[in-house]
């Protein structure tokens, strides 16, 4: 009884080490005599004690790895660092455990050489402007030489880049004259709106006045020529009263000569008198002699 107990728990203590249960986004490589048997996946798994043995634990998780600033050389012999951050995901782990060894360290060194030939094709300023390119290549051609290692490169960003302090300092000095130029132009933009518009108020303020002045001796003409026209339509309108009252020629003769005493009543000193009021001034004179005669007799 004894030794059955003794063996049931040598055997409880052999498989129960052997039962495996691999998680989510890992896997297991597993090797059977040395030799690589097969790859598990995320569930309950058991391993034939003293034949299997697990080789090799991946994770299937996005993996980031920020990478050590590196010296590259542009086309125009400017010495620069130059830091990167690759994001890669391995999606065999058979390839990923046996096609490389030390497979992070395998991707940085890639990743150094790859940067030094594109950079190596630009010049300076083409570095500092152009991320885009150099990202985009240095994905494409990282890709394409990891996949024989299970590694699909996803992204590849240029974190970085730092030129010699003399560039910066000249390229700072660049800059400001470049801000400084353009805020000279804008002064000057922004000072030729202003007289524009300085200008062309003025212009609309004298155009606004000589139509005022315009309007305005319009409207004294309008009515020096309404009060005329008044004037005009009053005496009318008199002398047609005159004829309907059936005024004879002694009555117009004798308005005449009252308008003649008022004009003898100005500043005037020489006064014309018309023929009609002569004969009439004759008429007046005999009539009052003729009275007088009478009298006297």
């Amino acid at each position: 009884m004894t030794v059955l107990i003794v063996i049931l728990i040598i055997v409880v203590l052999i498989i129960i080490p052997n039962v495996k249960i691999v998680p989510q986004a890992k896997a297991y490589v597993i090797e059977r005599v040395g030799s690589y048997y097969t790859t598990w996946s995320n569930g309950l798994h058991i391993k034939i004690p003293f034949l299997d043995r697990i080789s090799k634990i991946v994770s299937l998780k996005e993996i980031v790895k920020d990478f050590a600033p590196q010296p590259v050389i542009t086309k125009d012999n400017v010495t620069m660092q130059i830091d990167t951050v690759v994001y890669f995901q391995i999606t065999d782990p058979k390839l990923y455990t046996y096609g490389v060894e030390n497979p992070i360290n395998a991707i940085e060194n890639l990743t150094a050489t790859t940067l030094r030939n594109i950079i190596g094709e630009l010049e300076l300023d083409q570095t500092l402007t152009s991320r885009d390119i150099i990202n985009s290549k240095m994905r494409s051609i990282l890709d394409e030489a990891t996949d024989p290692w299970g590694i699909k490169v996803n992204r590849v960003e240029v974190k970085n880049i730092l030129p010699p302090r003399d560039i910066q300092d000249a390229m700072e000095k660049q800059m400001r004259a470049e801000r400084e130029r353009r805020e000279a132009i804008l002064k000057a933009e922004g000072e030729k709106k202003s007289s524009i518009l300085i200008a062309e108020g003025e212009k609309a303020a004298q155009i606004l006045q000589a139509e005022a002045e315009m309007e305005a001796q319009i409207r004294v003409a309008q009515g020096e020529a309404e009060a005329i026209i008044k004037v005009k339509e009053a005496e009318a309108k008199g002398i047609e009263l005159i004829k309907k009252a059936s005024a004879d020629k002694n009555v117009l003769t004798l308005m005449s000569f009252e308008a003649l005493k008022e004009v003898a009543n100005g500043q005037s000193t020489k006064i014309i008198i018309p023929s009609e009021l002569q004969n009439f001034a004759t008429l007046g004179t005999t009539i009052s002699e003729m009275f007088t005669d009478k009298k006297g007799k």
